[in-house]
């Protein structure tokens, strides 16, 4: 289920503890893309129609889903597409967690379609930190500038097509804050009993 938690960053207590309760957290769609729409953030729901094979390739997933890509494309112009696609025996699947754990920014918007599994979106936006568990069907727009991190969790498993304005992919800007230690990992936010 797709989740949003929102809580207010002025709250972060000494040693980088949160205060233990968002202001909001809910799984309700409408509300979602509402509240992320009053923070300049897209979020649509649509139908992750094609199931991918195991050992599907990035041209066969971007196949796959092509009649997606043109829509964003079109609405968009997003030059770049490539899919990204993790799972628990990926080789790199450490590093590239700790790389996409450290608050970034990018020059351009980031704009991602899950098609498979789930992934963490955080967001942190002027005085609030926003927490997005993006599932298959989500489809989320961020800003160029936005400050983020993601969190693929301990057993990454998901898809998601990834839309660019440039032809290098993927660049971010460090911001070197460690604000990602202070809030619930994906793992954390999954669990029944630590949901508020």
């Amino acid at each position: 289920m797709t989740l949003l938690a929102i809580y207010d960053h002025s709250n972060t207590l000494a040693g980088g503890q949160i205060a233990p309760l968002p202001q909001l957290f809910t799984g309700n769609a409408e509300l979602i893309a509402s509240e992320l729409g009053q923070r300049g953030i897209g979020f649509e729901r649509w139908p992750a129609r094609a199931s991918l094979a195991p050992d599907a390739d990035q041209a066969a997933i971007l196949a796959a889903y092509a009649p997606e890509i043109a829509r964003v494309q079109q609405g968009g112009g997003y030059a770049t597409v490539d899919a990204i696609r993790l799972n628990p025996e990926h080789p790199d699947r450490v590093a590239l967690r700790q790389k996409f754990l450290a608050e970034h920014t990018h020059s351009e918007d980031e704009v991602r379609f899950f098609v498979e599994g789930q992934g963490l979106f955080c967001l942190h936006i002027k005085g609030e930190v926003l927490q997005l568990v993006c599932q298959q069907n989500d489809w989320i727009a961020v800003p160029a500038g936005t400050r983020h991190w993601f969190d693929m969790g301990s057993e990454p498993r998901f898809c998601a097509l990834r839309f660019f304005n440039n032809s290098e992919g993927w660049v971010a800007a460090f911001s070197g804050d460690p604000i990602a230690q202070s809030y619930p990992f994906l793992d954390a936010l999954l669990q029944p009993q630590g949901a508020p």
